[in-house]
């Protein structure tokens, strides 16, 4: 089973191989209930996933102004529009099982958005931690014909559904600061800054960037769960 869009856009968990779907019944739903868990690395839509386009061209971007008592954000306009690449590889993934709680305190899951005709446009990973109950944010993606059609807010109710089933208590996400287009649309769909890593993107491409953290409440959370 998977949810279709009024725009026709379907959202899936992401297949293992060409029957089944990562939670391992073949149900395909968004909350990804089941027992196992999702790797993106292992299942059949890899290659689909790999070829979605992440790059973006922006106006603007938010400068960040720290002192010793915080941090301010400010949107400013670029002379000239910005497009940036991320560099293609392995992302942090294999960091998640090291975190505190190893890999048993750990759920991993991959969706995926499909157009009408079948093909894989975006998608979303997402992990989530049991001893702080946080759902973060891997990656998310969306081929730039079909941004602002709703995509990715199709990719983040999946995303909000897992969340609930898992546990969680609030959804967490890392953007750079150049990229504005996205940390508006995290902005409508409930994010909020919560805070940022001047050092993170040293020694990579990404140099000069910040990172800024975003998150929100899961709506519908139950406190007492710890699963």
């Amino acid at each position: 089973m998977s949810a279709t869009d009024r725009s026709g856009y379907t959202f899936r968990r992401a297949r293992r191989d060409g029957n089944g779907d990562c939670d391992g019944n073949g149900s395909g739903n968004c909350d990804g209930s089941g027992s196992g868990d999702c790797d993106v690395r292992a299942n059949g839509d890899v290659a689909a996933i790999a070829g979605v386009d992440d790059s973006f061209t922006t106006d603007s971007i938010f400068r960040v102004s720290i002192s010793e008592s915080g941090f301010a954000l400010t949107e400013v306009s670029l002379a000239s529009p910005l497009t940036k690449q991320f560099p293609a590889g392995p992302d942090d993934e294999d960091d998640e099982d090291d975190a505190e709680g190893g890999a048993d305190s750990h759920r991993h899951a991959t969706f995926v958005a499909a157009d009408p005709d079948g093909a894989v446009v975006g998608f979303v990973s997402v992990a989530y931690a049991r001893w702080n109950r946080r759902l973060s944010v891997c990656d998310l993606a969306i081929a730039p014909a079909h941004r602002g059609r709703g995509v990715g807010t199709g990719l983040m109710a999946c995303a909000d559904e897992f969340a609930r089933d898992c546990g969680a208590r609030h959804v967490w996400l890392e953007v750079t600061n150049v990229n504005a287009p996205a940390i508006h649309a995290y902005r409508r769909m409930g994010f909020a800054f919560c805070g940022l890593d001047a050092s993170l993107y040293e020694g990579t491409a990404s140099a000069g960037e910040y990172a800024l953290y975003m998150s929100k409440p899961v709506a519908g959370s139950s406190v007492g769960d710890d699963r």
